[in-house]
């Protein structure tokens, strides 16, 4: 996958109002969720994002906001 269609997928979940947040900690990733999200973002992840295989997934996931400290 292209990293320009990553950033896509990320950027429109993002603009549906989707809250994951990524984790990354000893370079390997994972979603955090708090909050309640709207259906529209929760479906375009579990439809655009979930389906991805995991190398793609990882792409979209790091460009998520991070509940990582700099």
């Amino acid at each position: 996958m292209e990293r320009t269609n990553a950033r896509k997928l990320a950027t429109e979940y993002l603009r549906l109002g989707g809250h994951r947040r990524v984790v990354i900690d000893d370079n390997q990733t994972s979603v955090r969720n708090w909050e309640n999200e709207p259906a529209e973002a929760d479906a375009f992840w579990r439809r655009n994002i979930e389906t991805l295989p995991p190398e793609m997934q990882r792409e979209v996931e790091l460009l998520l906001p991070t509940i990582n400290r700099a």
